[in-house]
């Protein structure tokens, strides 16, 4: 039994050639809102303080996210969420989410790079290392992603990874819409790619039964 008998997520850790996802923690949330960059996508049904300029209301964000996901956890609903380091320094956030995961076996992910951690191949480890979570330790049968059309970016690390479209629809995007491109990989294909020869998944056991699962 790790360290964290209360709550294992806090002992998982998913390594990759370059980085070392570790499950947030409270006393990551100043550093993560720190370099929370511009253009990092967050989640529109969290609250917005009129008393509060933008990049304050951001980053009270980041600590609500956090906490609505730990006090919401269920086996049925889980939203996963990782630190990101390089060489121990925090370049960014990876998200996993499972809805109905039990039954459905469907996850969901999210992410953002500092802009110095952009451009090295980093955004494809750390999807591949939640994905090799995902897909390995979990069963899920299919994982499904999200962006906005003109996100080359985020689009070319799915592509990279595997992900086939799966749609484009219309969404709010502040006073307008925009175009919402979605993607989505089956266990098949992954299985298949060769990338999770490169992730190591690590205490894993005891976090199980959070997912619904048997160790």
């Amino acid at each position: 039994m790790g360290s964290n008998h209360l709550w294992p997520m806090f002992d998982l850790r998913l390594t990759t050639h370059d980085l070392e996802l570790r499950h947030l923690t409270e006393a990551d949330l100043a550093g993560l809102a720190t370099i929370l960059p511009p253009d990092a996508e967050q989640d529109p049904s969290l609250p917005s303080y009129s008393g509060l300029d933008d990049d304050r209301n951001r980053e009270v964000a980041v600590h609500q996210d956090y906490w609505r996901a730990r006090g919401n956890w269920r086996p049925a609903s889980w939203a996963l969420s990782f630190a990101v380091f390089r060489d121990g320094e925090l370049v960014g956030h990876q998200g996993l989410e499972g809805e109905d995961f039990p039954r459905l076996r469907t996850v969901d992910s999210s992410s953002f790079l500092t802009g110095a951690a952009r451009g090295r191949g980093f955004g494809k480890q750390m999807r591949a290392a939640v994905l090799t979570l995902a897909f390995g330790g979990l069963g899920a049968r299919f994982a499904i992603t999200s962006a906005w059309t003109d996100n080359v970016a985020s689009l070319g690390v799915s592509r990279a990874l595997g992900y086939t479209p799966n749609g484009v629809t219309l969404q709010p995007r502040g006073e307008t819409v925009g175009e919402m491109t979605h993607l989505r990989l089956t266990r098949e294909q992954w299985l298949t790619s060769g990338w999770a020869d490169h992730v190591v998944v690590a205490h894993l056991d005891d976090c199980m039964p959070f997912f619904g699962l048997d160790r």
